[in-house]
């Protein structure tokens, strides 16, 4: 049987879920408005920012009302410094989301020619890693000893993550461009990448917390 963190009380547990879909949904928004930016899909872009504006705003009202009922109810005293860092830690994956898609909006970065795929594929796997690291976090809540079925995940697609950055600022590195130009779209590759560092920093935590469950 699941072995549920929280027994006393089922509407915690449905705030929890509700969270963890919220930083799911940012997930695809972001692997969406990265593919609509490099598509130059301004119209559809603007839509997937402003969805992601109110998934960060609706993570942000979740959390603090689990936490809030954390300490009204003096509910797992012995877990609460922990679950609160989880939550705290796995909201940044969405801000990360959303800062980066910022950036883009604000910023208008002129992509070289004949990298579109790569940028693809970086924001893809960003998704994908905050997507395994949702269901890690479920998991500690529900079943920690599945915990771990879903951390390789999470490292796994970290380090493609790494791999295809590294790549991609090869490219725009050779490309015959300005160094200015250059310099700019490193920034956002690495603040792509920094999705996949925000959830890869939730599941260091989820590894250790899981062992304090699980021994």
């Amino acid at each position: 049987m699941p072995i549920l963190l929280f027994k006393r009380t089922r509407a915690l547990v449905a705030q929890i879920d509700e969270f963890l879909d919220t930083v799911g949904q940012a997930a695809l928004l972001f692997e969406s408005g990265v593919a609509d930016y490099v598509g130059g899909r301004r119209e559809q872009f603007d839509t997937h920012y402003r969805a992601i504006e109110d998934a960060e705003h609706s993570a942000d009202e979740l959390r603090r009302d689990i936490e809030k009922q954390l300490y009204r109810h003096s509910l797992i005293p012995e877990a609460r410094g922990d679950v609160l860092g989880l939550l705290e830690t796995t909201d940044d994956v969405v801000n990360q989301a959303k800062h980066t898609l910022g950036m883009f909006l604000v910023e208008r970065p002129r992509l070289l020619p004949g990298m579109d795929e790569d940028w693809r594929a970086l924001g893809s796997t960003a998704a994908r890693t905050a997507e395994a690291v949702v269901l890690a976090t479920r998991a500690f809540f529900r079943d920690p000893y599945t915990v771990n079925d879903h951390l390789h995940k999470v490292y796994f697609y970290e380090k493609e993550g790494d791999r295809q950055a590294m790549a991609l600022k090869r490219k725009i590195f050779d490309a015959d461009a300005d160094l200015a130009l250059q310099l700019h779209l490193r920034h956002f590759v690495l603040n792509v990448d920094r999705v996949s560092d925000a959830a890869e920093e939730v599941a260091d935590r989820l590894a250790i917390y899981t062992i304090k469950r699980t021994v």
